[in-house]
């Protein structure tokens, strides 16, 4: 990808936002997630806001402070925080802490496995904890960027500078290493199990073909990328950091490598958040004006889910049926539309 055209913006297009149930929560929305058919709308401060799609909204508090990063199974979510603690909320709204750290320090990512493992970090410490037993311990060179595991046995990519760790808690074989000059944050899997991707602190994102561990050079964004979401079925990666939504295609072996990305849904703002549809080739997508859209990726086919008012779009979430979406901006606006 050498440059972004974003093209010309449409004249109108079709608006749903009518059907949208406002919640005005009054407090800044880092992440939205799903537990059945209520939203979870995780708090930057201390608190869980859960709404059903009536409106209806009931509010937890969780942390002594900041709330850093969160991650669901479907059935729970799990949440770290600026007061040392890791904290679990069940789909009743109950809350359990999980471990609080022994020098109270920031807990900054957390990952959740299918059988209910969970690992967390705290600078340059990865902690990996079963439904059963201790937590086991691995030390990165520096601080921990971003956690993710495989979707096939239990093994943790941990991001850090200058590459990722692949480590294998249960076995007694060495780390492997992943290396690439740079920063490397957020990390995920590829669905197939196949792919690594990660997004960097400069506007870039790198992957490595894990069969081979060739690297997959993705550039070109003139923002970082904050935000990463794969298709249904795992055929492309949608991202954020440039004025349109970024897909990478992976239909093939070689993924994206020698490919050009699609670039949609075209706005005069920033993509902020994207969220692909949890069944269908659709996805939604916030910006940092305020505006949501839903997207058809076949052809980028768009419809208006919420205007351009406030500020921006902070958080995006689908329900596991994929018949209700969420959305949350940094003021404290949220809303719920039922499909």
């Amino acid at each position: 990808m050498k440059e972004f055209d974003p093209g010309e913006a449409p004249s109108s297009i079709v608006s749903i936002t009518d059907r949208v149930k406002q919640l005005p929560l009054g407090a800044a929305v880092s992440s939205v997630h799903f537990l059945g058919d209520r939203a979870f709308f995780v708090g930057a401060e201390e608190s869980v806001a859960i709404a059903t799609a009536d409106g209806e909204i009931t509010r937890t508090e969780r942390h002594f402070g900041a709330i850093l990063c969160a991650a669901s199974d479907g059935k729970r979510i799990v949440t770290g925080g600026d007061d040392g603690k890791l904290i679990a909320i069940d789909a009743k709204g109950e809350t359990s802490t999980i471990a609080t750290d022994a020098k109270r320090r920031w807990i900054d990512n957390v990952a959740l496995h299918g059988d209910g493992t969970v690992a967390w970090s705290a600078g340059k410490t990865a902690f990996v904890q079963g439904a059963k037993g201790e937590p086991k311990t691995f030390e990165v060179p520096s601080t921990v960027g971003g956690l993710a595991f495989a979707p096939k046995g239990l093994r943790l990519a941990i991001a850090h500078y200058n590459g990722v760790t692949l480590w294998f808690p249960n076995m007694a074989a060495s780390p492997e290493f992943l290396e690439w000059a740079g920063s490397h944050l957020a990390v995920m899997f590829s669905p197939d199990n196949k792919f690594l991707v990660t997004a960097m602190h400069e506007p870039a994102m790198h992957g490595w073909r894990l069969a081979d561990n060739r690297h997959m050079r993705m550039s070109g964004y003139p923002g970082r990328v904050r935000s990463m979401s794969w298709s249904a079925g795992g055929k492309g990666l949608a991202t954020s950091g440039a004025d349109t939504v970024i897909v990478w295609p992976f239909t093939s072996k070689d993924g994206p490598m020698g490919k050009e990305p699609a670039m949609l849904a075209p706005m005069p703002a920033r993509v902020a958040v994207v969220a692909c549809h949890p069944k269908n080739d659709v996805m939604a997508v916030g910006y940092a004006d305020g505006t949501v859209l839903m997207v058809r990726l076949e052809d980028g086919a768009e419809i208006l889910v919420r205007r351009n008012t406030g500020a921006a779009v902070s958080a995006l979430g689908w329900n596991a049926k994929g018949t209700l979406l969420a959305f949350g901006t940094e003021d404290g606006d949220a809303g719920i539309l039922e499909m």
